[in-house]
């Protein structure tokens, strides 16, 4: 397991051939070429027009909400993070804001090429980029994936004054408000509130809003 010191706008080492970002660091060709990535996945609706030469690029038009079907993608991106590093080669999985979609495509990879158990591989993602939290809906799909790949499940989703979330957040939902981030559609921790906020400023946006 990595340790990655890039910080929140940089890129994320997940492992030494899987990095994780949000769309502005991926969108950086000088961290593209500094991190010497060869292949990189784009979760977002929209397509990056402005590509470096020479590289592998994945288009996955997938939306954060809830009901999209991130799962029909987990072999594929697994897969292909694998192909990758057998070249020898580096793959960059991002999304708009590198918490939700990309996360939860990393977290695939790990559990099925990894051997770790969906709670083992939040944990490592987390640890290498501490605000990654997939929606709800993409939780859900990642336990039914390792139910189908280990016949078990390390997570589960639980009832909780937030809503149904998964069981490793509980402790978490009972020692804090039922905060709903308007601009993320889900609940989410005041770290990542602060973040996002951070990254609307920076654009020089300030529509973020969160009610109780």
């Amino acid at each position: 397991m990595h340790r990655s010191v890039a910080g929140l706008c940089g890129l994320c080492r997940i492992t030494d051939h899987l990095y994780l970002s949000n769309g502005r660091a991926a969108n950086d060709s000088s961290l593209v070429t500094r991190y010497e990535i060869t292949c990189i996945i784009n979760v977002t609706e929209t397509k990056n027009s402005c590509l470096s030469p020479g590289l592998d690029y994945i288009h996955i038009p997938a939306s954060d909400s809830p009901l999209s079907p991130l799962s029909d993608h987990f072999d594929d991106v697994a897969d292909k993070i694998l192909l990758v590093a057998e070249g020898g080669g580096r793959t960059l999985v991002h999304c708009n804001a590198g918490v939700s979609r990309s996360a939860a495509l990393c977290m695939a990879y790990l559990v099925k090429h990894h051997g770790v158990t969906l709670l083992e591989a939040h944990r490592w993602v987390k640890t290498c980029r501490p605000m990654v939290r997939p929606n709800n809906g993409f939780w859900k799909q990642l336990i039914r994936y390792e139910m189908e790949l280990r016949g078990c499940a390390s997570v589960r989703m639980v009832s909780t004054s937030m809503g149904e979330i998964p069981d490793i957040y509980e402790e978490e939902a009972r020692n804090m408000m039922p905060l709903q981030c308007v601009l993320l559609g889900r609940p989410c921790t005041v770290e990542i509130i602060k973040y996002r906020l951070d990254m609307e400023r920076n654009k020089g946006l300030f529509s973020f809003l969160i009610v109780s």
